[in-house]
């Protein structure tokens, strides 16, 4: 059994159009897929449960018979950064809940997980306030002697951002695999190397990258910036994908002609 989280450069870059293209992929080569969108924000109400769109698709690709509470267990009506939605509703988001979830999906046995994430990397799902506000006075106190506390300063930092929780935490914690789907968009270089560069940090396996044009307008010189991540990134860009404008295609229809062009023999 084998999971991949599906991460991204940024939010809207099309993880879950990837998500569930990827699934579509390794279900044609014959794979029990299931599926996981843990947290997702921006919901509306069916039968008094929140659903969330990309949740509800990510689980019609799935085959493991999984309902929309398994597949996205955690859920806001507001479409704003999920730690944020958390406070608004004197609710914390944990690691612990995630995960849960998380033994869940792994308990159906399937040959393949597909976690995707939300939001980018580093998405945190609970801000420790008190932590931040004794950071800053601790600074504020080591400015009158600023030679001798610099060092000491730079070590609350990396000691208060420990406190804070992110969703690449759980992935950490779960020994997940990670596949990056980068936006070609402007700008798209850089974050993605930094994107990278976090997850190895991390001490996770990066196994591959997607490129993926999530806008209706092309990239300019999209070929000469995907040479260059080809360069740029040490691990296999597995698939191009482009926005599909055939008109007449569903979206399911759409998912399923992008799971063609996915390359899976890199993740054997």
């Amino acid at each position: 059994m084998r999971s991949f989280f599906i991460t991204a450069i940024d939010t809207d870059a099309g993880k879950t159009f990837v998500a569930c293209a990827l699934t579509q992929a390794l279900i044609n080569a014959g794979k029990k897929v299931a599926v996981y969108k843990p947290v997702a924000a921006g919901c509306h109400k069916v039968d008094d449960r929140l659903v969330n769109e990309d949740a509800q698709l990510l689980s019609q690709f799935g085959n493991c018979k999984q309902s929309i509470s398994d597949v996205n267990p955690i859920s806001f009506e507001a479409a704003i950064a999920p730690h944020i939605a958390a406070s608004n509703e004197n609710r914390e988001i944990s690691i612990d809940e995630i995960s849960a979830g998380f033994n869940k999906v792994m308990s159906l046995k399937a040959d393949i997980n597909i976690t995707e994430g939300a939001g980018g990397w580093r998405l945190p799902i609970y801000i420790n306030n008190d932590v931040e506000n004794s950071r800053i006075e601790n600074n504020s106190i080591g400015n009158k002697g600023i030679g001798n506390n610099i060092q000491s300063g730079l070590q609350d930092c990396v000691q208060s951002s420990d406190k804070h929780v992110f969703l690449s935490d759980f992935v950490q914690k779960t020994k997940q695999e990670v596949i990056l789907v980068v936006n070609m968009k402007l700008g798209c270089l850089n974050h993605a190397l930094l994107t990278y560069q976090a997850i190895i940090a991390d001490g996770l396996h990066c196994v591959a990258w997607i490129a993926n044009n999530a806008s209706e307008q092309p990239m300019s010189c999209l070929n000469e910036n995907i040479v260059s991540l080809e360069q740029l990134l040490p691990i296999p860009k597995i698939a191009q994908l482009g926005f599909n404008q055939e008109q007449g295609m569903s979206l399911h229809e759409k998912i399923k002609a992008a799971a063609i062009k996915i390359d899976l023999s890199h993740l054997d």
